[in-house]
């Protein structure tokens, strides 16, 4: 399970801002640096949803309030977007020393345009996800729109902001309009990942498309179909953790050092019918295992109950997986080629270890076997006849010969360099 710890950091103005550093059960993946939303704090439920997320996908992720908010000292009568940026880097340098600096900025709403603003000051910053973030910060004027003459002619107004009292200066509101985020994007040498909802009705879709336009490429857009700006509904946040670590491995500093120097070796490399299969699986601590493939990654865990995390399938389920899948491609390639009018292919798998004496399809053997039971459901206008046909071709799919075959495993230790060992 992942661990949170409380911690202080104090920034550049003298002044003490409250913290909360949550780290995976296994050795981190990379360290992330999150931004909560415009006078949100770290405790509100959804920024605490997206930690905790964000953590169980393996990242050590360091969440703040900013000056004057949640638990941190200072008035927040007192900040502008330029000081919740300086916050950022003061975060950062924190990470610095106590484990590692940032390699990711997670920012939601306006947190998301601070962490574009502030990444030109954090040189280790290889990545950068935004959340319902405004393609500039003078958008959080909107929430006080009625009260910016007062402000204006008065220097200061309180408003109210989601039920909450703020004070807000004229000072901040003019610093809004000193930041651009699209033109820090377009100098920004690391990759973005933008989140938005097609519905956000706090910070339309159309920031996103700006902030698109303006980023240098590696960029991604993910469209959180459905979802409020706030992200109330706790799938939301489960959904932009699990996409940003598939993303994200693509960049950071530890996925490159992660695939195996072996696979440099050409000449070690294993070809099969449909090119170039090696699986690497790497465990830093733990049994959360990231498995890597033809530039795919996967997470193998097992359930809590035997010392695992439950966050991703088990070895077995891999296994069962990989007989489903083959079986449901090998009917569909054959009914395509004898023009069957085959509709869904849909083939469960189970697992089971039992007596050889108790399995009444097995050749008899001496002591347990291991059992992968195979139901597969067809649909469409077949009859009889080839559907018999469709079963006989499900027990000649690739792995299941595999499976059912000769099969050798071979194995070697690499030494540290990744060339073989000697002996």
């Amino acid at each position: 399970m992942a661990e949170s710890s409380t911690c202080t950091f104090t920034n550049d103005r003298g002044i003490e801002l409250s913290a909360r550093l949550t780290r995976p059960a296994t050795t981190p993946r990379a360290v992330v640096l999150f931004a909560h939303c415009f006078t949100c704090s770290k405790d509100l439920r959804v920024e605490r949803r997206l930690v905790r997320s964000l953590s169980a996908q393996g990242f050590a992720v360091l969440a703040f309030d900013f000056t004057g908010l949640g638990r941190s000292e200072g008035d927040f009568a007192e900040s502008t977007f330029a000081s919740d940026t300086e916050d950022l880097v003061a975060a950062a340098s924190y990470l610095r020393d106590e484990i590692e600096a940032p390699s990711l900025l997670v920012g939601h709403s306006l947190g998301g345009a601070a962490v574009v603003v502030a990444s030109a000051q954090i040189p280790e910053v290889r990545a950068i996800t935004t959340i319902a973030a405004p393609a500039e910060p003078t958008h959080v004027t909107a929430l006080f729109s009625d009260a910016l003459d007062d402000i204006r002619e008065r220097g200061s107004a309180d408003v109210t902001i989601a039920g909450r009292t703020f004070t807000i200066t004229s000072e901040f509101v003019e610093q809004l309009a000193e930041h651009r985020p699209r033109a820090a994007l377009r100098d920004f040498d690391g990759a973005l990942l933008i989140f938005h909802s097609p519905v956000d009705g706090t910070v339309g879709v159309d920031n996103a498309e700006q902030l698109y336009r303006a980023a240098r490429h590696p960029k991604s857009f993910v469209s959180l179909d459905g979802a409020d700006h706030l992200l109330t509904d706790q799938a939301d946040a489960a959904y932009v953790a699990a996409v940003t670590a598939a993303w994200a491995d693509r960049y950071l500093p530890d996925a490159a050092e992660a695939v195996d120097e072996t696979e440099a070796d050409e000449s070690e490399a294993g070809e099969g019918e449909y090119g170039d299969d090696r699986v690497v699986a790497r465990n830093d601590g733990g049994l959360r295992t990231t498995l890597r493939t033809r530039g795919f990654t996967l997470i193998a865990d097992e359930p809590e109950a035997v010392g695992g995390t439950e966050q991703g399938p088990t070895p077995y389920e891999y296994l069962g997986a990989a007989l489903a899948s083959c079986t449901s491609m090998t009917l569909r390639m054959y009914a395509n080629r004898a023009k069957l009018p085959l509709g869904t292919v849909t083939t469960t798998v189970t697992h089971d270890r039992v007596h050889a004496t108790d399995c009444e399809e097995c050749e008899h053997v001496d002591g347990r076997i291991d059992v992968l039971r195979r139901t597969v459901e067809l649909t469409g206008d077949l009859d009889d006849e080839q559907r018999a046909k469709l079963l006989d071709i499900a027990d000649r799919c690739p792995v299941h010969r595999t499976l059912e075959g000769q099969l050798e495993v071979h194995s070697r230790l690499s030494s540290p360099t990744g060339a073989p060992a000697e002996g």
